[in-house]
């Protein structure tokens, strides 16, 4: 079921998620932000954001958007640069109501006027309700002058060749010989760390007869 939506170590997590849940939560999604950290596969971004926008908590949660919205807003410039997360979140904490409620609209607020309207190649200035206290603005919308950072490319890396070979596995009704996992991919250093990885992942399952299958 998961697919090619990316990350396959996700689906594993996922499932371990719902084990823990079961096990130590009576079924029942923690609130508590310390609770939520504790669950296989949430990390800062996804705790604060369950807590802010599933429960209605005063937490500050900080995506990509949101970091650029506020470098352009509060601190004038075109691009957020590298993360620092002690200081995105002190950022975004600072602009927040004190009350839960209002705080979690506003955490909903920052990240959807970040996605689609503080865009980062073509922001709509004229339609943003920033746009007279923006400090970007301000100073004449300026170039980013400082780090890009760079997105990471796809093709040809070890995340291609794992999905690549995980393909293979989820169209195969029985274990499949080394010989189909082979043809996927021309560079056989790279094709073997990949589908060592997967192995250390759990996401592929070995055979006795040398064959490879998902996991059970």
């Amino acid at each position: 079921m998961w697919g090619k939506l990316g990350y396959p170590r996700r689906a594993l997590r996922l499932r371990e998620c719902a084990v823990v849940l079961t096990e130590r939560f009576g079924g029942e999604v923690p609130a508590e932000l310390d609770a939520l950290l504790t669950l296989p596969g949430v990390g800062t971004y996804t705790a604060r954001a369950v807590a802010a926008f599933a429960y209605r908590q005063r937490h500050p949660v900080v995506d990509t958007n949101v970091r650029r919205l506020i470098a352009r807003a509060i601190r004038g410039h075109a691009q957020a640069g590298p993360a620092a997360p002690a200081r995105d979140h002190a950022e975004v904490d600072a602009l927040l109501p004190l009350e839960n409620e209002a705080a979690a609209r506003l955490s909903v607020a920052l990240m959807e006027l970040g996605a689609l309207v503080c865009t980062a190649r073509s922001p709509r200035c004229p339609s943003c309700p920033l746009a007279d206290s923006c400090a970007w603005r301000a100073a004449g919308a300026p170039e980013h002058s400082g780090r890009t950072v760079r997105p990471q490319r796809f093709a040809g890396t070890d995340r291609q060749v794992r999905g690549l070979l995980l393909d293979v596995l989820r169209g195969a009704d029985d274990p499949v010989e080394r010989a189909a996992l082979d043809v996927v991919w021309p560079d056989l250093v790279q094709r073997e760390r990949a589908l060592d990885t997967l192995v250390v992942d759990g996401l592929v399952d070995p055979q006795p007869d040398g064959r490879f299958a998902l996991p059970g």
